[in-house]
């Protein structure tokens, strides 16, 4: 079974389970801060990693270190632990987010730039986005890229906006060869 489906059925489970008890904001906080802490500490994941660690070892671990979270989230963890699939849990958070936004109309869109975008710029993009999508919010990654001349490349999803100066000089030099045919 591929690791998206995998992580696609925990995160709809964790989504049901957050919904009916009108937990989704405080699990995704959490998952957020986990994610953060698999991410940042190497020691973490390699304790994770280590098969000479026994699992009953891991899930003492969870609870230790996880105690102050949901029950739902702690659960999540230990049910990796016991599956052996603790390396899936940012693909399970990223699924989760996902299901989350879309619940609440929000979109997350990466805007890649040659500088920072000023406030204005953001508001902007965000307005003709949030009617061009039929959402409520659109939230703004903005990643500063060196290598674009001007203007911006916005994905949101698995869909691309590349409006560069790059993109645009390529397809002019392709409608010159293809008017010289």
């Amino acid at each position: 079974m591929s690791q998206s489906i995998v992580a696609k059925r925990y995160a709809v489970a964790l989504f049901d389970l957050g919904t009916e008890k009108s937990a989704l904001a405080e699990i995704d906080a959490e998952l957020r801060v986990i994610q953060e802490v698999f991410q940042e500490n190497k020691e973490v994941n390699e304790f994770f990693n280590n098969p000479r660690i026994s699992i009953d070892q891991k899930k003492q671990f969870i609870r230790d270190t996880f105690s102050e979270v949901s029950a739902e989230t702690r659960n999540l963890l230990l049910l990796l632990a016991d599956k052996r699939r603790i390396n899936d849990f940012t693909d399970i958070v990223e699924e989760f987010t996902a299901m989350k936004n879309e619940a609440r109309g929000i979109a997350e869109a990466d805007v890649y730039s040659v500088r920072e975008l000023t406030e204005d710029e953001r508001k902007n993009i965000e307005e003709v986005f949030t009617r061009k999508l039929n959402k409520n919010t659109l939230r703004i990654n903005n990643i500063i890229d060196p290598s674009i001349i001007g203007g911006l490349k916005i994905r949101i999803g698995n869909q691309i906006y590349d409006g560069t100066i790059g993109t645009q000089l390529s397809r002019l030099e392709q409608k010159l060869v293809t008017a010289n045919k």
